[in-house]
Protein backbone atom coordinates (compact mmCIF):
# COMPACT_ATOMS: atom_id res chain seq x y z
CA UNK A 1 0.00 0.00 0.00
CA UNK A 2 1.34 3.29 -1.07
CA UNK A 3 2.34 5.64 2.32
CA UNK A 4 3.36 9.00 2.22
CA UNK A 5 6.61 10.20 3.78
CA UNK A 6 5.11 13.89 5.21
CA UNK A 7 8.61 13.97 6.70
CA UNK A 8 10.69 13.44 3.12
CA UNK A 9 8.31 15.69 1.43
CA UNK A 10 8.51 18.81 4.22
CA UNK A 11 12.81 18.27 3.92
CA UNK A 12 12.73 18.49 0.26
CA UNK A 13 10.12 21.30 -0.11
CA UNK A 14 11.63 23.50 2.77
CA UNK A 15 14.85 24.94 0.46
CA UNK A 16 12.20 25.53 -2.59
CA UNK A 17 10.23 27.75 0.00
CA UNK A 18 13.38 29.24 1.52
CA UNK A 19 14.40 30.41 -2.17
CA UNK A 20 11.36 31.91 -2.96
CA UNK A 21 11.24 34.49 -0.31
CA UNK A 22 11.55 37.39 -2.11
CA UNK A 23 8.36 36.42 -3.59
CA UNK A 24 6.76 35.64 -0.05
CA UNK A 25 7.52 38.77 0.83
CA UNK A 26 6.12 40.18 -2.53
CA UNK A 27 2.77 38.88 -1.41
CA UNK A 28 2.68 40.17 1.53
CA UNK A 29 2.80 43.50 0.54
CA UNK A 30 0.49 43.08 -2.07
CA UNK A 31 -1.64 41.92 0.82
CA UNK A 32 -1.06 44.94 2.97
CA UNK A 33 -1.85 47.22 -0.42
CA UNK A 34 -4.84 45.81 -1.07
CA UNK A 35 -5.78 46.66 3.06
CA UNK A 36 -5.03 50.02 2.62
CA UNK A 37 -6.75 50.45 -0.78
CA UNK A 38 -10.18 48.44 0.40
CA UNK A 39 -10.26 49.73 4.92
CA UNK A 40 -8.12 52.89 4.77
CA UNK A 41 -7.97 54.98 2.02
CA UNK A 42 -11.50 54.84 1.10
CA UNK A 43 -12.23 57.00 4.33
CA UNK A 44 -9.43 59.26 3.62
CA UNK A 45 -10.46 59.65 -0.19
CA UNK A 46 -14.20 60.10 0.69
CA UNK A 47 -13.14 62.49 2.92
CA UNK A 48 -11.01 64.82 0.38
CA UNK A 49 -13.50 64.50 -2.14
CA UNK A 50 -16.02 65.81 0.66
CA UNK A 51 -14.02 69.01 0.95
CA UNK A 52 -12.86 69.43 -2.65
CA UNK A 53 -16.97 69.39 -2.93
CA UNK A 54 -17.85 71.64 -0.42
CA UNK A 55 -15.27 74.00 -2.29
CA UNK A 56 -16.38 73.42 -5.72
CA UNK A 57 -20.06 74.10 -4.54
CA UNK A 58 -20.24 77.46 -3.55
CA UNK A 59 -17.26 79.07 -5.25
CA UNK A 60 -18.87 80.91 -7.77
CA UNK A 61 -21.93 79.82 -7.62
CA UNK A 62 -25.17 82.14 -6.52
CA UNK A 63 -27.77 81.27 -4.43
CA UNK A 64 -29.76 79.67 -6.46
CA UNK A 65 -27.27 78.08 -8.59
CA UNK A 66 -25.64 76.88 -5.63
CA UNK A 67 -29.04 74.75 -4.46
CA UNK A 68 -29.56 73.85 -7.20
CA UNK A 69 -26.22 72.11 -7.53
CA UNK A 70 -27.09 70.60 -4.36
CA UNK A 71 -30.26 68.98 -5.43
CA UNK A 72 -28.12 67.18 -8.24
CA UNK A 73 -26.37 64.77 -5.85
CA UNK A 74 -26.97 61.25 -4.90
CA UNK A 75 -27.96 61.32 -1.59
CA UNK A 76 -24.78 59.59 -0.02
CA UNK A 77 -23.04 62.52 -1.79
CA UNK A 78 -25.33 64.84 -0.02
CA UNK A 79 -24.73 63.38 3.30
CA UNK A 80 -21.25 63.60 3.21
CA UNK A 81 -21.66 66.90 1.76
CA UNK A 82 -23.83 68.08 5.05
CA UNK A 83 -20.61 66.28 7.21
CA UNK A 84 -18.14 68.52 6.05
CA UNK A 85 -20.25 71.51 5.94
CA UNK A 86 -20.65 70.82 10.32
CA UNK A 87 -17.06 70.12 10.49
CA UNK A 88 -16.08 73.46 8.91
CA UNK A 89 -18.31 74.68 11.43
CA UNK A 90 -16.48 73.14 14.71
CA UNK A 91 -18.10 70.03 15.24
CA UNK A 92 -16.48 66.87 14.99
CA UNK A 93 -18.41 64.95 12.40
CA UNK A 94 -19.23 61.12 10.60
CA UNK A 95 -21.41 60.22 8.02
CA UNK A 96 -22.77 57.10 9.33
CA UNK A 97 -24.70 55.79 6.35
CA UNK A 98 -26.69 52.97 7.44
CA UNK A 99 -25.53 52.46 11.30
CA UNK A 100 -28.80 53.84 12.91
CA UNK A 101 -31.98 53.33 11.92
CA UNK A 102 -34.44 55.57 10.68
CA UNK A 103 -31.94 57.47 8.87
CA UNK A 104 -29.64 59.39 10.82
CA UNK A 105 -27.13 59.89 8.56
CA UNK A 106 -24.45 62.02 10.15
CA UNK A 107 -23.49 62.28 13.97
CA UNK A 108 -21.98 65.83 14.84
CA UNK A 109 -20.26 66.35 18.08
CA UNK A 110 -19.05 69.53 19.57
CA UNK A 111 -18.19 70.23 23.05
CA UNK A 112 -18.44 66.85 24.49
CA UNK A 113 -21.97 66.54 22.82
CA UNK A 114 -23.54 65.00 19.90
CA UNK A 115 -25.90 66.24 17.88
CA UNK A 116 -27.96 63.58 15.12
CA UNK A 117 -28.67 64.69 11.38
CA UNK A 118 -30.82 63.89 8.58
CA UNK A 119 -30.53 64.34 5.11
CA UNK A 120 -32.79 64.54 2.93
CA UNK A 121 -31.73 65.45 -0.75
CA UNK A 122 -35.25 66.32 -2.50
CA UNK A 123 -36.25 67.97 -5.51
CA UNK A 124 -39.38 68.24 -5.90
CA UNK A 125 -40.80 66.55 -2.73
CA UNK A 126 -41.31 68.00 0.62
CA UNK A 127 -40.82 66.85 3.71
CA UNK A 128 -44.15 65.80 5.61
CA UNK A 129 -45.28 65.84 9.22
CA UNK A 130 -44.58 61.81 9.18
CA UNK A 131 -40.62 62.20 8.31
CA UNK A 132 -39.97 64.46 10.95
CA UNK A 133 -41.83 62.37 13.77
CA UNK A 134 -39.70 59.14 12.61
CA UNK A 135 -36.45 61.37 13.13
CA UNK A 136 -37.81 62.31 16.30
CA UNK A 137 -38.16 59.42 17.29
CA UNK A 138 -35.31 57.73 16.38
CA UNK A 139 -33.46 59.94 18.37
CA UNK A 140 -35.43 60.95 21.48
CA UNK A 141 -33.59 58.50 23.75
CA UNK A 142 -30.07 60.37 22.27
CA UNK A 143 -30.96 63.73 23.17
CA UNK A 144 -29.19 64.29 26.19
CA UNK A 145 -28.06 67.41 25.84
CA UNK A 146 -27.65 67.39 22.08
CA UNK A 147 -30.17 68.20 19.34
CA UNK A 148 -31.68 67.11 15.77
CA UNK A 149 -31.14 68.59 12.59
CA UNK A 150 -33.44 67.51 9.97
CA UNK A 151 -31.97 68.94 6.65
CA UNK A 152 -33.51 69.26 3.27
CA UNK A 153 -32.80 70.55 -0.36
CA UNK A 154 -36.54 71.62 -0.70
CA UNK A 155 -39.40 72.70 1.88
CA UNK A 156 -40.87 71.09 4.94
CA UNK A 157 -44.47 71.01 5.44
CA UNK A 158 -46.93 73.65 7.99
CA UNK A 159 -47.66 70.47 9.79
CA UNK A 160 -43.55 69.06 10.19
CA UNK A 161 -42.35 72.89 11.26
CA UNK A 162 -45.71 72.79 14.00
CA UNK A 163 -44.33 68.76 15.41
CA UNK A 164 -41.07 70.28 15.65
CA UNK A 165 -41.72 73.82 17.22
CA UNK A 166 -41.62 72.41 20.99
CA UNK A 167 -39.20 69.65 20.62
CA UNK A 168 -35.05 69.82 20.43
CA UNK A 169 -35.21 69.49 16.74
CA UNK A 170 -33.85 72.26 14.27
CA UNK A 171 -35.36 72.36 10.55
CA UNK A 172 -33.33 73.70 7.89
CA UNK A 173 -34.58 74.01 4.27
CA UNK A 174 -32.92 74.70 1.51
CA UNK A 175 -33.06 78.45 1.71
CA UNK A 176 -31.50 78.19 5.60
CA UNK A 177 -29.06 75.57 4.21
CA UNK A 178 -27.89 78.13 1.78
CA UNK A 179 -26.93 80.25 4.47
CA UNK A 180 -25.66 77.94 7.03
CA UNK A 181 -22.94 77.02 3.86
CA UNK A 182 -22.23 80.76 3.41
CA UNK A 183 -21.70 81.11 7.14
CA UNK A 184 -19.21 77.83 6.86
CA UNK A 185 -17.45 79.63 4.10
CA UNK A 186 -16.48 83.46 6.59
CA UNK A 187 -15.22 80.71 9.49
CA UNK A 188 -13.08 79.13 7.18
CA UNK A 189 -11.58 81.10 4.86
CA UNK A 190 -7.89 82.74 5.78
CA UNK A 191 -7.76 86.23 5.82
CA UNK A 192 -4.19 86.71 6.76
CA UNK A 193 -1.15 84.39 7.80
CA UNK A 194 1.04 85.16 10.62
CA UNK A 195 4.88 83.99 10.61
CA UNK A 196 4.91 82.01 13.94
CA UNK A 197 4.28 78.06 13.42
CA UNK A 198 1.66 75.90 15.66
CA UNK A 199 3.84 74.39 18.40
CA UNK A 200 1.47 71.04 18.30
CA UNK A 201 2.22 70.35 14.42
CA UNK A 202 4.44 73.04 13.16
CA UNK A 203 1.93 74.29 10.43
CA UNK A 204 1.25 78.20 9.90
CA UNK A 205 -0.88 80.21 12.34
CA UNK A 206 -3.35 81.68 10.32
CA UNK A 207 -6.02 84.30 11.17
CA UNK A 208 -9.21 83.15 11.16
CA UNK A 209 -12.69 84.70 11.97
CA UNK A 210 -15.01 82.56 13.86
CA UNK A 211 -18.56 84.15 15.86
CA UNK A 212 -16.76 85.09 18.41
CA UNK A 213 -14.06 87.23 17.11
CA UNK A 214 -11.37 87.05 14.85
CA UNK A 215 -8.74 84.37 16.09
CA UNK A 216 -5.35 82.43 14.82
CA UNK A 217 -5.89 78.94 14.02
CA UNK A 218 -3.63 76.14 12.29
CA UNK A 219 -3.41 75.68 8.73
CA UNK A 220 -3.43 72.23 8.99
CA UNK A 221 -7.13 71.91 10.71
CA UNK A 222 -9.38 69.69 11.20
CA UNK A 223 -6.70 67.62 11.80
CA UNK A 224 -4.93 70.13 14.02
CA UNK A 225 -7.29 72.60 16.22
CA UNK A 226 -4.56 74.44 17.68
CA UNK A 227 -5.68 77.86 18.12
CA UNK A 228 -4.54 81.13 20.05
CA UNK A 229 -6.52 84.29 21.04
CA UNK A 230 -6.13 87.35 18.06
CA UNK A 231 -3.64 89.90 18.80
CA UNK A 232 -3.41 93.30 17.20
Amino acid sequence: MFEIDLWEILKNTLPILWKLWPLWIFMVAIFVIKIMIEVVLPREFEALKAALRFNKGAKWRKDRELLQWLKGMSPKEFEEYIAELFSRLGYKTEATGRAYDKGIDVVAEKDGVKHYIQCKKFITQVVNVGNVRDFYGAIADHLATGKGYFITTNKFTLEAEKFAEDKPIELIDGQKLIKYIRLAEKETKPIVEKIEKCPQCGGNLIERKGKFGKFYGCSNYPKCQYTENFKK
